[in-house]
């Protein structure tokens, strides 16, 4: 079996033979269909921070992922062959972080990190939903609080920013979408927000209720803060730069809530599988083959990918 594995930062993935997997009695097999390619992979291969938190190595990446069970073990109840499941990757399974994951072909997964997918949800869908949906919708809606009515500013069109943009039009709010790429200006108007600039600080005049921040480079927290209302919420997700020199007189004299978010439950990714299956969110996806991974990879690097990249698997 083909996987794509890692050693240490600062070396590229290597492309091995292994054997195929075999469940525990707990456990389940699945074949995978789909895996989403994600910036944590991109901090695995070049930060070697991200070593301390993974493996053992040699480990095969993808936390992203959802495919069909095609074994299952003796003490597996509730689950049977056949079944289409996506895997949450923040609990104990944890694949392609603390156990081979997506970028295979078959991987293992305890009952309890499984979500089942809808029939009418495509893998690729599915595969994101695990980690882009989940993070997108609890930064939204468990963390930010959003409701119908709500001026809501998103900082980032990249995967989790699109889906989260989309969460809360359908949820009733009115949203303000702050990106530096032209490119995605005419996809984020078309998911419904009511406007786009580059710059949050352009709609300070909304007075926006909350601003969830997907990109977090500094400048951008603190410009969320200079754009929320008094009294509003930002929310910060993105890690692009690991600290933000803010006004902390605008924290202050505005009382802002400044809050983080991170993970999710397999509730958060069932949540966003029946916004799929509605039909209301229908993210952008860019779908590469196995072979395409590590120089896909490489893209998402250099911040040239547009849309969620998702291997998939025929």
């Amino acid at each position: 079996m083909k996987a794509w594995q890692f050693e240490r930062a600062g070396t590229p993935l290597e492309l091995r033979d292994l054997p195929e997997p075999r469940p525990a009695a707990d456990e389940v097999l699945i074949e995978i269909k789909a895996a989403g390619l994600c910036h944590t992979d991109v901090g695995i291969l070049h930060d070697p921070q991200w070593s301390e938190r993974i493996g053992p190595f040699p480990l095969t990446l993808g936390h992203e992922l959802a495919g069909v069970i095609i074994e299952v073990g003796p003490d597996v109840e509730g689950f049977a062959v056949g079944d289409r499941v996506g895997v949450f990757p923040a609990g104990r399974t944890r694949p392609g972080l603390g156990r081979d994951g997506g970028y295979s072909f078959r991987c293992t997964a305890l009952p309890e990190d499984l979500v089942r997918v809808p029939a009418e949800v495509g893998f690729e869908q599915a595969a994101l939903g695990t980690d882009a949906g989940r993070a997108a919708y609890r930064a939204l809606v468990r963390r930010g609080g959003v409701t119908s009515g709500d001026k809501v500013g998103i900082i980032g069109f990249g995967g989790l920013g699109q889906m989260a943009a989309r969460i809360a039009v359908v949820l009733g709010a009115t949203v303000f979408v702050a990106e530096k790429k032209k490119s995605l200006w005419s996809a984020a108007t078309e998911i419904g927000a009511q406007a786009v600039s580059g710059d949050i600080t352009d709609f300070a005049d909304e007075k926006l209720d909350l601003v969830v921040d997907f990109a977090g480079f500094g400048t951008t927290t603190a410009a969320a803060i200079e754009a929320v209302r008094e009294f509003g919420t930002v929310v910060q997700v993105g890690m692009g730069k690991l600290s933000a020199e803010i006004s902390t007189g605008s924290l202050i004299f505005k009382q802002v809530t400044l809050i983080g978010s991170r993970s999710g439950s397999v509730e958060d990714i069932a949540a966003v599988y029946e916004l799929f299956a509605a039909g209301e969110l229908n993210p952008l996806i860019s779908p590469i083959t196995f072979e395409d991974i590590p120089a896909a990879l490489d893209r998402l690097h250099r911040g040239e990918a547009e849309g969620r990249l998702v291997a998939v698997y025929e």
